[in-house]
């Protein structure tokens, strides 16, 4: 009997599944893929109803969380995505939040404890790749929850020995260097100031997939978000640079126990037919 061939994205909050992945996930599930996504916070530190913030009048935890992931089951809706798990951990906050010093925020939990918990939903979905952040959370983003999620899908992936393909998602650089001049060439706010190393080396880039046909898709799962908008300044960007900076997706392998090429536009090159 064939086996299924399934996709697993591991990702922190409500709405980290768009940008980086919403295309693979759209793409794989279209070509009849099961596609896993699992988000392992609930948002909590999002903004609230207005733009509140963490703290601030008119922010409540429970509302937001349960909002945010109101949301995150539209988004998936858009993309396709066969199964969303929910890990259920609470959302640290960005980095040097009052939320860091929460018992229950996701960065202080237990890395075996989450990865237990991870690991458990690899072995009932049997992925044959997995998909999450690098070391830095993603491109050096550094955000609490990412770096937790990769170190809790890493160790998931090495104790459950179950994916045969490992990716972390990429940014390569020249390609984000290009993408910010176009939107400074275009009066585009970005909310912050990119320096010069901000994202993926190249060279460590050894998969570009082309989701040039489900640009809309994420389009949408990203606007589903929508009590988030703020801080989703992709949306701000002109429809053009959109469709430019959507239409392909970067990773880089870490893993690979089937014969693949070392350049690849297909995650699951070396897995078809077998």
């Amino acid at each position: 009997m064939d086996r299924q061939l399934t996709l697993m994205v591991v990702h922190a909050h409500p709405d980290d599944e768009c940008l980086s992945t919403g295309g693979v996930l759209a793409r794989y599930a279209a070509e009849g893929i099961r596609t896993v996504l699992v988000t392992c916070t609930n948002g909590e530190q999002g903004d609230a109803e207005g733009g509140a913030k963490p703290g601030e009048a008119g922010h409540d935890d429970a509302a937001v969380a349960e909002r945010r992931l109101a949301e995150l089951r539209e988004s998936v809706s858009h993309l396709g995505v066969d199964h969303l798990e929910l890990l259920g951990y609470r959302d640290s906050g960005m980095d040097g939040w009052e939320g860091n010093a929460h018992a229950g925020a996701f960065a202080n939990v237990p890395v075996e404890v989450a990865a237990a918990k991870l690991g458990a939903l690899m072995v009932r979905y049997r992925p044959q790749v997995v998909v999450t952040y690098d070391e830095t959370g993603g491109g050096g983003y550094g955000h609490p929850d990412h770096v937790q999620a990769h170190r809790v899908t890493v160790a998931a992936v090495e104790a459950t020995g179950i994916p045969e393909k490992f990716y972390y998602t990429a940014m390569p650089r020249a390609e984000m260097r290009k993408m910010f001049e176009m939107l400074r060439e275009h009066g585009v706010e970005l909310g912050f100031e990119p320096s010069g190393d901000f994202g993926t080396p190249d060279e460590r880039v050894t998969s570009l997939v082309d989701v040039g046909p489900y640009t809309e898709r994420k389009l949408k799962a990203l606007k589903a978000h929508e009590s988030q908008g703020e801080n989703i300044f992709v949306l701000d960007m002109p429809e053009h640079i959109q469709q430019q900076a959507f239409s392909l997706e970067a990773f880089e392998r870490k893993l690979c126990k089937v014969d693949a090429p070392g350049r690849e536009d297909d995650l699951f090159a070396g897995l078809r037919g077998t």
